[in-house]
């Protein structure tokens, strides 16, 4: 059974602080499946009548399925801020699976995939998993036991993808030595530490991924980012801690991802 999974993620969720009309739930698969999955998130939402939950996060280099009662979708990587509204009272079951798995699950490059989404069920090896994961899911959404259940009918048809290939383990790699080293800030270091010229890693992250690998190292700064100003850091020192030549440069990237300043993103958080 997948155990719970400790909340590493948050950082990459803009949740407003004063917000308290949702719940995310988080498991973890098990470890002989982590090559092909990371984790799964279920949200469990009940936003007062004629009002909305906006969810903002800066999504990780992965594709994701979610189900909803209203949709289940397979998502491609998404390059910009990704945005959903809960309205209502409703829940969510959704699968983040490792960097690996997407164009194997797609049955093909992600380029056109990043960004957007297709139909869970034109998606082979999950085709049929939208209707028995809203039966077991409308039994109780906040109820472990159900959750359980959802992630082991995951879990069956991951399993039939077998192991992971030398260029599936080397995908997986890639990503977590960028996500893992802030100190790696260049793509040259990638190049080097991968034995790969840029072009050969260019190639492999757009087929892979539907990314570049510049993209790789600005979004785990913007991570790191997110982190830091929810606490007490100084924007500037933060801003040179991130690998920022200076101030405006940080302001510029974390605007251009978010629609807020660090200052606007830190005070939202420290107040609320």
């Amino acid at each position: 059974m997948a155990s719970r999974a400790s909340d590493d993620i948050e950082r990459a969720h803009l949740r407003d602080p004063a917000a308290r009309s949702f719940t995310i739930h988080r498991r973890r698969p098990p470890a002989s499946l982590r090559p092909w999955l990371r984790r799964y998130w279920i949200p469990v939402w009940d936003v007062p009548e004629g009002e909305r939950a906006e969810q903002r996060v800066l999504q990780f280099p992965v594709c994701l399925a979610i189900t909803t009662p209203a949709y289940s979708r397979f998502v491609g990587p998404n390059p910009g801020l990704s945005t959903t509204v809960l309205e209502g009272r409703s829940w969510g079951f959704g699968v983040m699976f490792a960097p690996a798995a997407g164009a194997v699950l797609h049955g093909g490059g992600l380029r056109e995939l990043a960004g957007s989404h297709r139909e869970l069920e034109g998606v082979t090896a999950l085709a049929g998993l939208t209707a028995p994961l809203r039966e077991l899911m409308a039994q109780g959404p906040d109820e472990d036991e159900v959750h359980a259940a959802c992630c082991a009918l995951v879990e069956e048809r991951i399993a039939g993808l077998g192991p992971p290939g030398k260029e599936d383990l080397l995908i997986d790699a890639i990503v977590e030595e960028v996500e893992n080293d802030p100190a790696l800030c260049e793509v040259g270091q990638l190049c080097e530490r991968f034995g790969l010229g840029e072009r050969a890693l260019q190639r492999l992250t757009a087929r892979r991924l539907g990314l570049t690998p510049a993209w790789l190292i600005r979004r785990r700064r913007l991570h790191e980012a997110a982190d830091g100003l929810r606490g007490d850091e100084d924007l500037a020192a933060l801003a040179a801690r991130l690998g920022y030549a200076d101030q405006s440069h940080f302001t510029h990237d974390v605007r251009t991802a978010t629609g807020s300043t660090p200052g606007e993103l830190a005070r939202r958080w420290r107040e609320g």
